[in-house]
């Protein structure tokens, strides 16, 4: 059983919907969901000219290596009719590996810890609520740590929990 951090992000149509579904469909093809983050909202990065986006890490326990990971998360994006025509453009639902257990790998089609996640707000605030003290493997900071040093200055905001 490895670990896994994930960033699930979504800037088109029923944002909440599409996360938490999309939570769902990795507990039933990659492992099981240990601990979620909050929702935060944030303007787009990148490519400003688009919806804002709703982020949300989460903790895996996943038996997949990573490269299956890889590919479940990516069938899992076209499930929901993710198409990637344009780079940083809008989708209904976009799911990352930030980590893989304290792996570090370099592969055309993965990379390990993400390799611009010590850059991104919308990344690292989700992440230190569910995982401070986790210490990047490359950088050998804690996420709290890489949260201090942040100079990212695109707004983040934590929504309120909606009853059910």
């Amino acid at each position: 059983m490895q670990e896994a951090y994930l960033l699930l992000g979504s800037n088109l149509g029923n944002r909440e919907y599409y996360i938490s579904e999309a939570v769902e469909l990795l507990n039933q093809n990659a492992g099981l969901v240990k601990q979620s983050s909050s929702y935060y909202e944030t303007a787009s990065w990148g490519k400003t000219d688009q919806p804002d986006f709703i982020n949300m890490a989460v903790y895996l326990h996943t038996l997949l290596p990573p490269e299956q990971l890889l590919i479940t998360i990516l069938d899992i994006e076209k499930y929901f009719g993710r198409e990637r025509t344009e780079k940083w453009g809008s989708r209904t639902i976009d799911i990352d590996i930030l980590f893989y257990a304290d792996w570090i790998i370099e592969q055309p089609d993965l990379v390990v810890p993400h390799p611009y996640l010590q850059e991104r707000a919308f990344a690292l605030i989700p992440m230190a609520e569910i995982a401070p003290d986790y210490k990047h493997p490359v950088y050998k900071k804690t996420i709290l740590e890489l949260c201090e040093s942040l100079v990212d200055n695109l707004s983040i905001k934590k929504l309120e929990a909606k009853s059910k």
